[in-house]
């Protein structure tokens, strides 16, 4: 599949921290950085020395073999797990120590590979719910319905249908979100997640369920979401059309180590990246 191209698109050029980013990012200190990052599970290596940096405005990829720790790298940088070691840092801020919540008001937002909406609320309140870290009324504007809270939620409909109208979903703002189809479910999940505001979007398996149809119109909107958002997309994805198609720089995990980082012209024809997903040639 050729790969889509969007107005900014640049090549890309090394770091110090032996990664890529893109040239039109260069001068501008990159939204995350993660350095030497490891985590242990009792005496099991999920992740070790992992290093990655990813510009502000990059389309990124972290692929490879299942098992390979990649979900554990996500819950790294989002603080579900706390890292046994290593430095993570979002817009050049130290996140050790930090909570979920508090990555997330840093600007980090992601989706899951298991769907988590709130089913039997509808779906412009699920993207609602996105904005918690955005909400300026105090408890009890919203008990006594002061003239702010009403303010507050008229911005809040307002900017739920403006992130819908991405995917083409405002006319389902008064659906359930349990009863949409599972392709629009996954948009859902995206949309709820640009509510936080994010500088970092992390998306782990945007892709799955989807046919090629749904896929490739996942493609044109991820690119859309960048360029609209100015914001920084890493994704994990099975699907190798997709990732190829729009990612700029790929990091490839095996085993919880880094294996190889480049474009993806590097990475398609990297022989250690070859065998890691297709197994070492037995000699005749």
């Amino acid at each position: 599949m050729p790969k889509l191209k969007s107005q900014n698109d640049s090549p890309l050029v090394p770091m110090p921290t032996d990664s890529y980013i893109p040239e039109r990012d260069l001068g501008k200190s990159p939204v995350l950085e993660a350095r030497h990052l490891g985590i242990d599970f009792g005496g099991l290596t999920a992740v070790d020395d992992f290093n990655l940096t990813i510009g502000r405005t990059e389309i990124a990829g972290l692929i490879g073999p299942n098992g390979a720790g990649k979900t554990t790298v996500f819950n790294l940088l989002t603080k579900v797990y706390q890292p046994t070691r290593g430095t993570i840092m979002i817009d050049g801020i130290d996140t050790h120590g930090m909570t979920t919540a508090q990555v997330n008001k840093l600007g980090v937002a992601r989706t899951f590979q298991n769907i988590r909406l709130f089913d039997n609320l509808s779906v412009e309140d699920n993207v609602k719910l996105g904005m918690h870290n955005q909400i300026k009324y105090g408890m009890v504007s919203g008990i006594l319905r002061l003239p702010s809270y009403w303010k507050q939620e008229r911005i809040a409909h307002e900017r739920a249908l403006e992130l819908l109208s991405i995917f083409d979903m405002q006319d389902l703002a008064g659906v359930k979100a349990g009863s949409l189809p599972y392709g629009a479910q996954r948009r859902l999940e995206i949309v709820r997640a640009l509510g936080t505001n994010p500088s970092l979007l992390l998306l782990d398996e945007p892709a799955a369920g989807m046919n090629p149809s749904e896929t490739a119109e996942l493609m044109e909107n991820i690119i859309k979401i960048r360029d609209t958002f100015q914001i920084a997309i890493m994704l994990i994805e099975h699907d190798m059309n997709l990732v190829m198609g729009i990612c700029e720089g790929i990091c490839v995990l095996n085993f919880g180590k880094v294996i190889a980082k480049g474009t993806p012209e590097d990475i398609q024809s990297n022989p250690v990246v070859i065998e890691a997903y297709l197994g070492k040639k037995k000699e005749a």
